[in-house]
């Protein structure tokens, strides 16, 4: 009996599942709304702020500028400018780029917006601004572009820079100066003056003129831009070309014969056509011949 009692209590107390009624699930759409608000309420905390900041900026420029004013009557003027190094840029330039005056307060002069500035100028290369206080002195040191060559093309005449970049200056030769001529010649410029660059062997300055054939590679004239030597350099290797013309003119002299053409474009022979005298009526021929042989 007692039995039989406990299974029946147990029967009333487990309920029915198709009376159990759930709700719907709401939590996706109240995370959603919550994060609504909350991207919300950041949308105008960062409004507050900028506007907030942007006041903090303008009284921190306010202070600034009457921390300058204090300072003029404290005595930090500008006294004086001084500029070294300058050849080709002219003083009216660097007056009319800065436009500074005696007087002026000196910190508020922007050494980096006046480096910036300089270096626009066709002749500068690159500048040191320095402020030296008592006396307030702006010291400026130029350092100038040096001419290493002319390019000739389409009869017109560019000074080039070290780096073969053209020179947006007037320009006036003084002085023997490398021509290089054709189109292409400024871009492979630097590229040319690296590899004739010899520490053992000095003869880069007996180079007058080098012209860039067909974009491809150089011809030189040496000794004399009318009746010098022409020397043929192949496509690659340029350095190790030049570098076995030298020494073999160390060893043999061959830039004291009468030569008008010397061909380094074959890899193991070197090709000269000698120079003929008025007198000889031999035509003009080519020698081909071993390089070690010369």
């Amino acid at each position: 009996m007692v039995k039989e009692k406990q299974s029946k209590t147990e029967e009333v107390k487990k309920p029915m599942a198709d009376n159990i009624v759930r709700p719907e699930k709401e939590w996706p759409w109240r995370l959603l709304g919550s994060l609504g608000i909350l991207l919300f309420i950041f949308f105008w905390v960062g409004v507050v702020l900028t506007l907030k900041n942007d006041l903090i900026n303008k009284k921190i420029d306010s202070l600034k500028n009457e921390f300058y004013d204090w300072a003029a009557t404290q005595g930090f003027v500008l006294d004086d400018v001084v500029v070294s190094g300058r050849d080709k840029t002219s003083k009216e330039e660097i007056n009319t780029l800065l436009n500074l005056k005696r007087g002026d307060n000196i910190l508020k002069i922007d050494v980096y917006d006046i480096k910036q500035k300089l270096e626009q100028l066709p002749w500068v290369k690159h500048v040191s601004v320095h402020k030296r206080y008592f006396p307030n002195v702006l010291q400026i040191e130029i350092h100038e572009k040096e001419v290493k060559a002319i390019w000739q093309i389409n009869e017109k005449f560019y000074p080039l820079d070290a780096e073969g970049k053209i020179i947006e200056a007037e320009f006036h030769v003084s002085e023997p100066i490398l021509l290089i001529v054709g189109a292409g010649a400024p871009e492979n410029f630097k590229n040319l003056m690296m590899a004739l660059k010899d520490e053992k062997y000095d003869y880069l300055d007996k180079v007058k003129v080098a012209n860039f054939i067909s974009g491809r590679r150089w011809n030189l004239i040496l000794n004399d831009i009318r009746e010098g030597v022409t020397v043929k350099l192949p496509e690659e290797n340029i350095a190790a070309a030049w570098k076995k013309l030298l020494k073999l003119n160390e060893t043999k002299g061959i830039f004291k014969r009468k030569l008008t053409i010397i061909d380094l474009r074959l890899p193991n022979k070197i090709v000269v056509k000698i120079r003929k005298s008025g007198s000889d009526k031999a035509p003009k021929l080519n020698k081909t011949v071993p390089e070690h042989n010369i």
